[in-house]
């Protein structure tokens, strides 16, 4: 059996443009699907697939470990950049779906089978609408409540939220008031039984996210998550040690490499390693392994397109650290007919249970990807009050 063909499908969804990708096999009928979406970076992750194809073609695509080395270590440069490990990423999915495809079986059966019954989902505040999670005013309490009622009437108990407002390096306590009250709406509206996240986006500085995780200690948090740059890991560990809320990082780092300084400073108790960024659920698999010996939880970042949610299914039914999955479906209006999913989300719960079908368990549909051809992301720019640039 040989790697014959690799391509890549974009299919726009407002925000992101979902970049599906096809390892196409000399085997009748025989492929698989991966994804690689990256915003803002669609024509580079492309070109670097198309890269990384001069590697595979040829190739056993069932050798996976030996094609994914080759694809992290040759070409020189190794492939723990954002735009090469996304690449590396969307055909490590497609090689894990070709492989339980070969064998009859989904991809959690390759690896050792389902240590739970279920997976329980985490909505965005809005269901992912674009407008409802990232461009509700921190101001406006009272919509962040209604939202969290829609969110718990929709079937979830748990759900994330930006309720933080985007500050400068150091500022006064407007925007630590705005948060509280956000906040505070939101429990008060949910009760205590269901899990809240409040995501910074590493909007904050250090200081700044301190103040935050301090200020919303008092509201029991499921987590709080990237209080400032991931690349100030100290500060996100001395936050960490400040206040009792779980802190939860990780979706920006690529490579285990870039994961293990974080576990040896303790610096959080959430790992949310992106499959799609990371190297695919090869390197997942090694980031879980690490986890399990810090006893830290992984929660894998998971805001785009279906193949990086079925994936990040067959991960979580297979590996002991795993506690949520992070979904969207209301991004837009036809998410479901681009994909043909195995599995049924319970409502009462929001629980998913394994499927049977082999591989990842999911097909796309080709010509429904055709309707919606890329177009340019839309920009999310930040400035602050006095006209500097801020993070998004």
């Amino acid at each position: 059996m040989k790697i014959v063909g690799i391509e890549t499908h974009v299919c726009n969804a407002r925000m992101r443009n979902w970049i599906f990708v096809k390892v196409v096999t000399d085997q009748p009928g025989l492929h698989g699907w991966g994804e690689a979406t990256l915003e803002w970076h669609t024509r580079s992750v492309i070109g670097a697939i198309e890269d990384l194809s001069s590697l595979l073609i040829g190739e056993d695509p069932t050798r996976i470990e030996h094609l994914w080395q080759m694809m992290y270590r040759q070409h020189f440069w190794h492939g723990n950049g954002i735009v090469r490990g996304t690449a590396i990423s969307g055909i490590d999915l497609a090689l894990w779906d070709i492989l339980g495809k070969v064998h009859g079986v989904p991809c959690h059966k390759l690896w050792g089978g389902p240590v739970r019954d279920y997976v329980r989902l985490y909505s965005h505040l809005g269901g992912g609408k674009m407008e409802e999670f990232y461009e509700t005013s921190p101001a406006d309490a009272s919509r962040f409540a209604d939202l969290a009622l829609a969110s718990v009437a929709d079937g979830f108990t748990a759900f994330k939220t930006m309720a933080v407002p985007e500050t400068g390096p150091l500022e006064g306590l407007k925007p630590i008031r705005y948060a509280e009250k956000c906040v505070a709406a939101m429990r008060e509206a949910v009760g205590d039984e269901i899990d809240i996240m409040v995501d910074c986006h590493a909007r904050p500085s250090p200081r700044m996210g301190m103040l935050f995780a301090k200020a919303l200690e008092p509201y029991g948090l499921y987590w709080f998550e990237e209080p400032c740059w991931p690349e100030a890991v100290d500060d996100i560990a001395a936050i960490q040690r400040a206040v009792g809320t779980p802190i939860a990082t990780g979706e920006r780092l690529v490579s285990q490499h870039q994961v293990r300084e974080y576990l040896e400073k303790r610096a959080c108790s959430v790992i949310q390693t992106d499959i799609t960024h990371v190297g695919g659920l090869s390197e997942a698999r090694r980031v879980a392994a690490m986890c399990e010996a810090y006893r830290v939880a992984m929660a894998p970042h998971n805001p785009q397109g279906p193949v990086s949610t079925a994936a990040s299914l067959e991960f979580g039914f297979a590996t002991p650290c795993y506690i949520i999955c992070e979904s969207v479906h209301l991004d837009v209006p036809w998410r479901q007919d681009v994909c043909t999913e195995c599995f049924e989300v319970e409502n009462k719960g929001r629980l998913v249970r394994p499927g049977t079908r082999p591989g990842l368990g999911i097909e796309i549909n080709e010509a429904e990807v055709a309707k919606h051809p890329f177009e340019q992301e839309l920009p999310q720019r930040s400035f602050y009050a006095d006209g500097s640039v801020g993070d998004w």
